[in-house]
């Protein structure tokens, strides 16, 4: 199985550890800690005694990134509560950490990367084997590619425009360096996925490293890194910051693509259902008001805070509301920007935990043919999402097995996982040395 490679200093790393020890902060329960449910004392309003979550009080894990909004505002405007939830918001240092913190029970939920509950389930790279659910999606579109300022105005959208410059560093044996946020994620497959399509090999043409993503923009500052692949507002940053440029966004790599989920534990699941879906309920009402536009500026204020992502509220607001200045002359007005709640946002498809498969099996991250079909079912709980908003009569899309298209022109058809995963026109192509 092949490792991401690494690329940073030893001071770089011990500093990455001291903010993976000391990066853990909580935060407070509402904007007023004499609201409902505020420092676990007053009573809950909700369904009585019986009728409610069989675990009132949860700990919920949040990255500094924006699409952690769901998971803040439900907090923040008191709707866990309304739910018979006690939330308390744990912010991480780093991808591993929440998922550790999740795994061992120190997190009953929490904000995470698509591809980190598989990985956990099938006991990939180097974590042991924990199965998780995801029975909700957070947000779709709003990630993107970040590359140095020194190649603005040479590429862009098409990654075939970087393969003379991959070349180039890897012939003067300074092979050029590209962050993601962890390893089976969506940062890392959007970056595999958009070297792939200009004829780079991830594994052999470039160097990985795996940087949190609050430390990307420092990390490019100090030149530890080409490139790299994260959301927002890191990537705003490089921009505002003048060391970077957006390349391209991921919603051009992918129209609606899934992007982070609220996962659980499958013990926690199994055991909690009630929890769970009142846990969904309170997302369903955050995401819903999180898709008004009129309420993204209270969105940015809020989630812009220190407790939280800690920037201005100004970094977020402008991608939010789909204003996009990619640094490099390029401008325009995304209709695809972060959703969390329209076209079917929420539902956990199985097809596309089919997708995350084919990707781990087309890096040789796993050994074979994976189980396509019932790992997603596993990990995806349609069942657990269908039973919340039967509950409050939302009615949704059910599931989709619609073919997708990716930038490239390459079809990913759900019905199919293995042969998109193995086809000659995709699978990890030859060295370009």
């Amino acid at each position: 199985m092949p490792r991401e490679k690494k690329g940073l200093s030893r001071r770089q790393l011990l500093s990455g550890a001291a903010a993976l020890a000391g990066g853990v902060a909580l935060a407070s329960c509402g904007r007023d800690r004499s609201s409902p449910g505020a420092g676990g004392a007053a009573p809950l309003p909700g369904p009585a005694a019986g009728d409610g979550p069989e675990v009132r009080d949860l700990r919920f894990g949040i990255i500094a990134l924006t699409d952690c909004s769901p998971i803040v505002i439900a907090h923040e405007r008191g709707l866990f509560a309304k739910h018979g939830i006690r939330s308390t918001i744990v912010k991480g240092a780093s991808w591993a950490a929440i998922r550790d913190s999740l795994s061992n029970g120190d997190l009953h939920a929490s904000h995470i990367l698509l591809g980190m509950p598989f990985a956990s389930t099938l006991g990939l790279f180097g974590a042991a084997k924990k199965p998780m659910v995801i029975p909700w999606i957070l947000n779709r579109n709003g990630q993107a590619i970040t590359l140095k300022a020194e190649l603005k105005g040479k590429v862009a959208k098409d990654p075939k425009a970087l393969l003379p410059f991959v070349r180039a560093a890897k012939a003067a044996g300074r092979p050029m360096r590209f962050a993601m946020t962890f390893p089976p994620g969506t940062h890392a497959m959007w970056l595999r996925y958009f070297l792939g399509a200009g004829g780079i090999d991830p594994d052999k043409d470039v160097a990985l490293i795996t940087v949190p993503p609050a430390q990307m923009v420092a990390n490019m500052k100090v030149g530890a890194m080409d490139g790299y692949c994260v959301g927002e507002p890191w990537n705003a940053r490089a921009i505002a910051d003048g060391i970077g440029y957006t390349a391209i966004t991921t919603q051009e790599i992918w129209k609606d693509h899934p992007e982070k989920a609220c996962a659980f534990t499958e013990e926690f699941a199994e055991k909690n259902p009630k929890t769970v879906k009142a846990v969904l309920r309170a997302l369903h009402e955050a995401s819903v008001w999180l898709d008004d536009l009129g309420n993204r500026p209270e969105q940015a204020e809020i989630v812009s805070r220190p407790t939280y992502i800690n920037c201005t509220k100004e970094l977020i607001l402008g991608r939010l509301l789909g204003k996009y200045d990619y640094g490099d002359g390029r401008k325009k007005q995304d209709p695809d920007y972060m959703i969390f709640s329209q076209r079917g946002c929420n539902y956990p498809q199985p097809k596309f935990g089919a997708f995350w498969l084919s990707q781990l099996r087309r890096w040789g991250m796993v050994e074979g043919t994976p189980d396509y079909a019932g790992i997603s079912k596993r990990v995806m709980r349609a069942d657990l999402y269908e039973d919340a908003m039967k509950e409050i009569g939302f009615s949704h899309g059910g599931a989709s097995t619609s073919v997708e298209t990716l930038f490239d022109g390459v079809k990913f058809d759900p019905a199919a996982p293995e042969a998109f995963a193995m086809a000659p026109a995709i699978k990890c192509p030859k060295e370009v040395g």
